[in-house]
């Protein structure tokens, strides 16, 4: 199952940062529990990464208001062997 890495970003007002929480909060995604926030540090986003089927289901995952603002990338692992290899392509 790939994993994927979620960014959302949202302005750098105190009720920005709630009103996300609060959109993940009442939608019931268990997503939140697996967030990383980097507000205090005035990085304004939230972050996760998780296993799932494909990109549909990630977005499935998001609440809908959040969806437009989202990054989402699939994240991969290299050997040293695939390195050498991409390195060389």
């Amino acid at each position: 199952m790939p994993t994927y890495l979620v960014e959302i970003p949202h302005s750098e007002k105190v009720s920005d940062c709630m009103h996300v929480i609060n959109v993940f909060l009442s939608s019931g995604s268990h997503i939140i529990s697996q967030a990383h926030w980097g507000c205090k540090d005035g990085v304004h986003k939230m972050w996760f990464i998780y296993d799932f089927d494909s990109k549909e289901q990630v977005l499935q995952s998001i609440p809908p208001l959040m969806r437009p603002q989202a990054h989402i990338v699939e994240l991969n692992k290299f050997r040293v062997e695939d390195v050498a290899q991409y390195a060389t392509e």
